[in-house]
């Protein structure tokens, strides 16, 4: 059976994947070396400098490009530095189009580092797809696109999205993050690029710290190796043997994130003290026909605001969890809880991401895979 065959439960452990030549080691080997013997100058066996390649991390990138149904993976120190390489490909005097509701980290490079050279940033709704339209001129180079989004878990119509890009010649990026290729493949959809902070779901459990891309076009992937090579942004081989081994179990983690997502969502959705919550499971979540359209399943990303709430609620409520760890990032097999306005989106400025909904009184979940009971009394524990 061919690659292109398998279903995406077996790409997770088989994409990309092979048997060491030198031993038969079925697990890629984690080869922690800088340099590479040459037989004479120029001659070697594929790999010369671990900057330029490694074994360990060509076996992720094969991987990532396996489940992302793409062609060509390159996989980052971090996902900053993946969405770095991206914005590198642009030039002084290029715009780029995203949404009003970006992870903090993104926007702080996109204003602070990006904007400096001459690179200008319109952040909208780009569930409006009018909206994102008229926003577009002959200067707009890129579309940059998180579905759903970092925090208020908005719904963006990938496929609309790309129908607008190809008209106009302008390049589109998806950070998948939240999503995962097991809810959603944007290369299928029409994206030229997908982006993952593989810290997240894909390594899975919050001990590695690696970014990653996936394209289909052979002269786009040249471009960014090229990047990534002269710029050195590259992860080591420990940690991309850890996001691949992470990737292996994706599926069965994901389904478990999924279920238990769901039984929080409508747990805090019947709770007599949550104001509001936000998550695209719900039919009454907008663009959740989208959500349900081009994702297998909702994910265990929830964001809520208590009723009445405040700044001194949230920290009130974050402060007394005990099953779910009060910290930053998401996706690992144990729960987080964290407070957007003070922790992950702390670098934009209050007033921005007020409009966009990011308040004060806003928590963030990400659900693991613990027994959701457990959650759910921790949770009760903490709103009484």
């Amino acid at each position: 059976m061919s690659e292109q065959q398998l279903h995406f439960n077996s790409k997770t452990i088989h994409g990309g994947q092979e048997p060491d030549k030198a031993y038969g080691a079925v697990m890629p080997p984690i080869y922690q070396t800088s340099t590479y013997a040459q037989s004479t100058p120029g001659g070697h066996k594929g790999y010369e400098y671990s900057r330029s390649a490694n074994p360990t991390r060509t076996a992720l990138e094969r991987s990532l490009a396996s489940i992302e149904n793409g062609t060509y993976g390159l996989a980052f120190a971090s996902g900053l530095s993946a969405i770095d390489a991206v914005v590198k490909l642009l030039a002084p005097g290029d715009e780029v189009i995203s949404t009003n509701d970006l992870y903090g980290g993104s926007y702080r490079l996109f204003r602070q580092v990006f904007e400096k050279f001459g690179i200008q940033f319109h952040f909208i709704g780009l569930q409006d797809l009018d909206a994102v339209e008229s926003k577009i001129n002959e200067r707009t180079r890129l579309i940059w696109v998180e579905t759903p989004t970092n925090p208020m878990m908005n719904v963006v119509d990938i496929s609309g999205i790309s129908v607008l890009a190809k008209k106009h010649d302008i390049l589109l990026a998806v950070d998948n993050t939240f999503a995962t290729p097991y809810l959603q493949r944007p290369l299928d959809l029409g994206a030229d690029i997908v982006m993952h902070s593989a810290t997240k779901y894909l390594g899975g459990h919050s001990d590695v710290v690696v970014g990653a891309l996936v394209v289909n076009d052979k002269a786009l992937a040249e471009r960014l190796y090229f990047i990534q090579n002269a710029s050195g942004a590259v992860c080591g081989p420990m940690d991309s043997f850890l996001v691949l081994r992470g990737i292996k179990t994706l599926h069965v983690r994901m389904q478990r994130h999924c279920e238990n997502g769901r039984e929080i969502a409508q747990f805090l959705k019947t709770h007599p003290k949550i104001e509001k919550v936000y998550w695209p499971g719900f039919e009454d979540h907008p663009n959740h026909h989208i959500a349900k359209s081009q994702m297998a399943d909702f994910g265990g990303m929830i964001s809520f605001i208590p009723k009445g709430g405040s700044y001194d609620e949230a920290i009130r409520i974050v402060e007394r969890l005990r099953v779910f760890t009060l910290a930053e990032s998401l996706g690992g097999v144990e729960s987080l809880a964290g407070h957007p306005a003070s922790m992950t989106h702390a670098s934009i400025p209050k007033d921005e991401r007020e409009k966009s909904g990011v308040v004060d009184a806003l928590i963030r979940l990400s659900v693991g895979i613990e027994d959701f009971r457990d959650l759910i009394a921790d949770l009760e524990q903490a709103l009484g």
